[in-house]
C-alpha cells in the first residue's frame, strides 16, 4: 500500500483535477445515476483541489464504513478483492497528465476518486461491492470463476448503466470519469443492452479500449441480485464455460 503525499501534487496536477472535474460534472448533468449525484454532494469533493484522503475517509466511514486504501499502481486479484471484502477501496495516488484527458488505460486518482468513491456513500452499492469482494475471496484459485467475477465487476462497477424514470443513467466509474467513453456510449446506441447475468458472464471484457457492449440494470435491486445469483452458481459448482 502507498501513502498520499499531498504536498507532492504540483500546480499542474491540481489544474488537471479542476479541468476534469468541471468537464465531467457538465457532461454528467442529467446523465448520471441519482446515487452518484447524491454521493458526489455528500462526499465533499471540490473542483478547486485534489481530495485529501484522510478527509474523505472520515465521511466514508461515517456513512457506510468504507475507507480508501492508497496504492501506487494496479493490484493482483487477491489483493484487490481482499480490500473490497474489508470495505476498503484502492485509490491510485498519481493523477493523469494533460495529454491523457479523454482516455487512460491504467486507473489514476481522478478515475478512482471521482468515478468510484461517491457511490460508496450509497448503502446498497457499498454492500454490493463488499459482497462481491467476499465472494471473489472464495474463488481466488479458480481462474474461470475469477473471470466471471471480473466481468460482473467490469460491466457494472466500471461501465454500468441503470434505468431511472424511463431514462438510462450512468453509474460505472469508467464512464463517469471519461469524456471519451461517455461520447462513445452516446454515439453507439446499438451496443446498449438490458442487463442479464448470463449474457454478462459470457461477454469478453477489457479496459484497453472503449467498450463494445454496455448493460443497463432495470433497478438497483438487480445489482444486488446479480452477485447473489453468481455466488449461488459458484457454490453449486456450476460449470462456467469460457467462451
Amino acid at each position: 500500500m502507498d501513502t498520499q503525499h499531498y504536498h507532492h501534487y504540483t500546480t499542474q496536477d491540481q489544474l488537471v483535477w479542476k479541468v476534469l472535474f468541471d468537464r465531467q460534472t457538465a457532461l454528467l448533468h442529467k446523465r448520471a445515476a441519482t446515487a452518484f449525484v447524491q454521493g458526489l454532494q455528500q462526499i465533499g469533493f471540490q473542483r478547486t483541489g485534489i481530495p485529501r484522503f484522510e478527509e474523505v475517509n472520515e465521511r466514508l466511514r461515517r456513512r457506510t464504513g468504507w475507507e480508501i486504501a492508497p496504492v501506487d499502481g494496479e493490484l493482483d486479484d487477491a489483493t484487490f478483492f481482499g480490500l473490497l471484502a474489508d470495505r476498503k477501496f484502492p485509490v491510485t495516488t498519481w493523477i493523469r497528465s494533460m495529454q491523457q484527458f479523454d482516455f487512460i488505460e491504467e486507473p489514476d486518482l481522478f478515475h478512482c476518486a471521482f468515478g468510484h468513491l461517491p457511490l460508496l456513500m450509497d448503502h446498497a452499492f457499498a454492500d454490493f461491492l463488499h459482497f462481491l469482494g467476499r465472494v471473489a475471496g472464495q474463488h481466488l484459485h479458480d481462474t474461470v470463476a475469477l473471470q466471471k467475477l471480473e466481468r460482473l465487476y467490469g460491466f457494472t462497477v466500471q461501465f454500468g448503466l441503470v434505468t431511472e424514470g424511463g431514462s438510462t443513467r450512468i453509474y460505472g466509474a469508467g464512464l463517469l470519469s471519461s469524456a471519451g467513453e461517455i461520447h462513445h456510449w452516446l454515439n453507439s446506441t446499438d451496443v446498449r443492452h438490458p442487463f442479464d447475468l448470463a449474457t454478462v458472464l459470457h461477454t469478453p471484457y477489457s479496459e484497453a479500449h472503449y467498450q463494445d457492449q454496455y448493460f443497463a440494470l432495470n433497478s438497483w435491486e438487480q445489482l444486488t441480485e446479480s452477485v447473489a445469483d453468481l455466488a449461488a452458481l459458484l457454490a453449486s459448482n456450476w460449470q462456467l464455460a469460457v467462451r
